[in-house]
């Protein structure tokens, strides 16, 4: 197959390029502002030179990793998040459907509130901050545009990193390390889950859920790669409270989203434990 990766440059859409040119198909990356190597420069905002290139390239698949991922961000530029969390996806999913591509859109547990987990792929969504309905408001627009597309929700992601702050979880590694004074949220549940994908043949469409099963809090995700490191977590003050409503970006409390769906279907998903990667990560043991 002939696949286009948005994102390709960012941590989910290497792996998923790594993964499809690892089974023998034929990967096209796309990036914008970190293109480099044999990643191709698109503006995703560009609705012309999108149509084009996808007419240009012919892809069978198009996987949308591409997204402003990060919540205080989206919040403090809200017209741009909407636009690439909202606009592009719609487009791309207008193109696919037009040509026929599988569309698969990488979506986020962020679009629950997090009162009531685990969240089955039927249950209703009910975002707590911009970047969840941003990201919802892009599910949406799939639907409408392309309802034979995959909406792949999934929760916080961590890996293999060109930089810690590339993903919200190794991002605490330099917490850890640098030795500062800080309070660490001990209160919201996490689910972080490893970037590194299996590929395997879904023959359905709609919204599929993917998750490890292993809860943390920010603060129990630092005592682990303090751990590993044998470094003291004597600066960082564990914050057990749950966040007053006008602290800016609301986080919800617990996303776990449920692997039935992807169960039901026979597809493993089973995700590597987070502390003996971290470990390899860290210590290369």
């Amino acid at each position: 197959m002939r696949v286009i990766v948005t994102g390709a440059s960012g941590l989910l859409g290497r792996a998923v390029a790594k993964e499809f040119k690892d089974a023998g198909h034929e990967v096209i990356g796309l990036a914008f502002s970190r293109a480099k190597g044999d990643l191709k420069k698109l503006d995703l905002e560009d609705s012309p030179a999108v149509e084009a290139f996808v007419d240009h390239e012919k892809p069978d698949v198009i996987v949308h990793c591409a997204a402003e991922r990060r919540p205080d961000v989206v919040e403090k530029n809200p017209d741009g998040a909407k636009n690439l969390n909202v606009q592009v996806p719609g487009l791309l999913a207008d193109l696919t459907n037009d040509r026929g591509i599988l569309l698969i859109y990488i979506s986020t547990d962020y679009v629950f509130d997090g009162t009531n987990p685990p969240y089955d792929v039927r249950d209703k969504a009910n975002p707590l901050n911009l970047y969840g309905q941003t990201k919802y408001d892009g599910e949406l627009e799939i639907k409408k545009m392309n309802p034979a597309a995959i909406i792949l929700r999934v929760p916080i992601l961590y890996g293999a990193t060109e930089y810690n702050g590339e993903s919200a979880v190794n991002a605490l590694i330099d917490n850890v390390k640098d030795g500062k004074a800080a309070s660490m949220d001990h209160y919201a549940i996490r689910y972080p889950t490893n970037v590194k994908v299996r590929l395997e043949k879904v023959f359905i469409s709609g919204i599929l859920h993917f998750s490890s099963e292993e809860k943390y809090t920010k603060y129990e995700i630092c005592e682990v790669i303090a751990r590993i490191l044998g470094v003291s977590l004597d600066h960082l003050q564990a914050n057990s409270s749950a966040p007053p409503k006008d602290a800016g970006t609301t986080r919800p409390y617990d996303c776990h989203l449920s692997n039935r769906c992807l169960n039901g279907i026979g597809i493993n998903t089973a995700n590597v434990k987070f502390e003996d990667w971290m470990r390899k990560w860290l210590t290369g043991n």
